[in-house]
């Protein structure tokens, strides 16, 4: 367990200060199960989400304090996923996390010495704007992803591209989705029923909300480019269907007349005067050759 003070930056403790006090409470999964009591958090701890149980973003107003979870589509080195339940008091904040990911931010927020203005707020909006803080970068290198398949489809490689493309298509809409719960559960954060936030935080969570609501537009696109690409594809696949096929008509058009020939002279029948003719097989030669290049041209 870590805990910090909220104040006009976080400064880490050894315990628990005095009821009413601001405090930033980080632990883990199993330690919350081992935790039934918190100084100022009598009533309030059990509702803290354990991260094992996250299963998406969202945020629901309990009497007193907000709780819920967060559950991003990024993953720590070591394979993990990167999720967590938190909850929010007017003045503590308790961060349930089990990989790690959360209490690396709050260290850089100590590290960075971020005015969170002894606001358990304030420190909601810091932590989030961290969390955020690379992901338009990592839609940037989708993007370029994106634009190295559609340079290798035009200039005609096509062998390695569904796969990449399909995992792609499925990274960029599970980043959408990400958005999107997370825009609906800031969204329910300013609905604020019980006064929790000052007017100046609220719109903090209006800005987070914004920025959330961009995110997902730009994964929107990404999406929208991912099918444009595909069509792409299809399209050079069909150009290349539709040239093999032109060339077997060009082939079975030079090759009908002569077919006709060979099925003409072959009936033997008594009385055709090439059968007799020494010169017939090299004047049926002859005509071969003509239609071969009439044909051509």
């Amino acid at each position: 367990m870590n805990i910090y003070r909220i104040g006009q930056t976080l400064t880490a403790l050894e315990q628990m200060p005095e009821t009413g006090e601001g405090t930033l409470v980080l632990l883990t999964s199993e330690e919350l199960d081992k935790c039934t009591s918190l100084p100022g958090l009598e009533g309030t701890l059990h509702h803290t989400p354990l991260a094992r149980d996250a299963r998406g973003c969202k945020g629901e107003w309990r009497r007193g304090c907000l709780c819920g979870t967060v559950t991003t589509p990024r993953r720590t080195r070591t394979g993990n996923p990167i999720a967590f339940g938190y909850l929010l008091t007017g003045a503590q904040v308790v961060l349930c996390d089990d990989s790690g990911a959360a209490h690396t931010l709050v260290q850089r927020l100590v590290r960075e010495k971020r005015n969170v203005q002894s606001s358990a707020g304030r420190f909601f909006y810091e932590f989030f704007t961290l969390l955020m803080a690379k992901d338009s970068r990592h839609l940037e290198s989708l993007e370029d992803q994106l634009v190295e398949l559609e340079e290798g489809v035009m200039e005609g490689s096509l062998e390695h591209f569904n796969h990449p493309m399909n995992d792609l298509r499925k990274e960029v809409l599970v980043w959408m989705r990400y958005y999107g719960q997370l825009n609906n559960m800031f969204r329910a954060l300013e609905e604020d029923p019980d006064g929790l936030f000052p007017l100046g935080e609220a719109r903090l969570l209006r800005l987070l909300e914004q920025r959330t609501g961009r995110l997902r537009e730009e994964a929107q696109l990404l999406r929208e480019y991912c099918l444009q690409v595909r069509e792409l594809f299809q399209a050079e696949i069909d150009i290349r269907q539709n040239r093999i096929m032109k060339i077997l008509t060009i082939v079975t058009t030079i090759f009908l007349p002569l077919s006709l020939v060979a099925g003409w002279y072959g009936m033997n029948f008594v009385g055709m005067p090439e059968l007799g003719w020494k010169y017939g097989y090299p004047a049926v030669i002859i005509v071969s050759v003509l239609v071969v290049l009439i044909s051509l041209w």
